[in-house]
């Protein structure tokens, strides 16, 4: 597990791959607008431009939920992959109320204390009912961050998909978490017809669509 220092140098190097100019940028001001479930901060800042010298002074406002975990939970012996489905707030602009309901795979926030493995296991028992066998790091990304700080650990594991199913979640969190296992082919057809519109599980089930078979050899039949 890379830790977040190596990960920053890491972007550095690759950074450098594109362009030798120097980037830099300097925080001028930083505030709070909102601190509620989560929090909204302002920052003014400027940065140096590719052609040269620095940029005007910006103002941007961040979206801050602090940073997350996806876990994509695949059987192997079945060739299933965990799929859950629940309402989100962000899909409630779309014109049928039912699609405010999205496909996804088990994600949480990062809590004081916990390590990105940590939060995997974590989940997928809190939301699927899953106990993780096996574990793989796929990737590190910044879901959006054109407007939020959020960068997520994508992993994918290994369960056994026999018993699953179901609704799951934590009442005091108000989850309500239908949960079912799903054929591999069935759940890239899926994809493919444009039904799963969060951007996580798009990324976690092209990257199995790649590695499948490759992992299937790696995580044989028990």
């Amino acid at each position: 597990m890379m830790s977040l220092s190596q990960y920053s140098q890491n972007q550095v190097a690759t950074a450098k791959l594109f362009t030798n100019m120097t980037k830099k940028f300097e925080i001028i001001k930083e505030k709070t607008a909102y601190d509620g479930f989560f929090k909204l901060k302002e920052f003014t800042v400027k940065h140096t431009l590719y052609k040269g010298g620095w940029s005007n002074t910006i103002t941007r406002e961040l979206f801050h939920r602090g940073n997350c975990v996806a876990v994509l939970l695949y059987d192997p012996n079945r060739d299933e992959v965990v799929i859950i489905e629940q309402f989100r707030i962000g899909a409630l602009q779309l014109p049928d109320p039912e699609q405010a309901w999205l496909l996804e795979v088990v994600a949480g926030a990062i809590e004081e204390g916990e390590t990105t493995e940590e939060v995997a296991y974590r989940e997928s028992i809190e939301e699927a009912g899953c106990e993780i066998q096996e574990l793989i790091k796929i990737n590190d990304f910044f879901t959006s961050p054109g407007g939020t700080s959020e960068l997520l650990t994508l992993y994918c594991g290994k369960v056994d998909t026999t018993h699953v199913g179901g609704v799951h979640g934590l009442e005091h969190e108000d989850e309500d978490i239908s949960v079912q296992a799903m054929k591999f082919d069935e759940v890239y057809q899926l994809l493919l017809d444009g039904k799963i519109l969060s951007a996580i599980p798009i990324i976690a089930i092209q990257w199995l669509k790649i590695n499948r078979d490759e992992l299937i050899k790696s995580w044989p039949s028990t």
